[in-house]
């Protein structure tokens, strides 16, 4: 089952090969997929673990896993027009060292990063558990509560068509790149 969850086989191909029916093998996956899903540690629970051992700060980024397309109006909502194909989005958060701390549930491509980890109520959830998160620029405004607010996410300075980075802040963007690079080796 794990052949078809992790090379993409074919439930098909894989029934045919072993004597058994194709239905039989989507059965088995689905089932092993609830079990996965059962095991997976939830946002909170995860949150808390991290705080407990004294971590201060998690590392936040989201990919969009690729998918075939399928036919129909009902695969719309799975197209990204940002990566221009057919995915899930997925967000992922690690600890310093880029071990894989939680995993969101996969949403629709067509869904922002910053829309996903509101769903999640992931600020709140930094907030409650006493930990900061670092992000990259696709995270640029999640957590935006005023000049003077504490911020659970902490993202680089993004350019705007008339206002060009300073110098500081492109040495800013450069040192929070570097903290974050374990989290962009998570998903491998």
């Amino acid at each position: 089952m794990l052949a078809v969850l992790r090379c993409d086989q074919r439930p098909g191909d894989l029934a045919g090969g072993n004597g058994i029916h194709r239905t039989t093998v989507t059965r088995w996956v689905r089932e092993v997929v609830g079990l996965l899903a059962a095991r997976a540690p939830r946002l909170d629970r995860a949150l808390k673990k991290i705080a407990h051992k004294g971590g201060g700060v998690v590392l936040l980024d989201g990919t969009l896993i690729r998918t075939r397309r399928r036919t129909g109006k009902e695969n719309r909502k799975n197209y990204s027009g940002k990566s221009k194909c057919h995915g899930l989005l997925v967000i992922a958060l690690t600890d310093d060292r880029g071990r894989l701390l939680w995993v969101s549930a996969a949403r629709p491509g067509r869904t922002s990063e910053i829309t996903a980890c509101r769903h999640d109520q992931l600020t709140a959830k930094l907030r409650a558990a006493g930990l900061g998160a670092i992000a990259d620029l696709g995270f640029v405004g999640l957590d935006y509560s005023g000049p003077d607010a504490d911020p659970a996410v902490i993202t680089g300075y993004k350019a705007a068509r008339n206002r060009p980075l300073t110098r500081g802040q492109k040495l800013s963007n450069t040192a929070l790149a570097a903290v974050r690079a374990p989290v962009e080796h998570g998903f491998v």
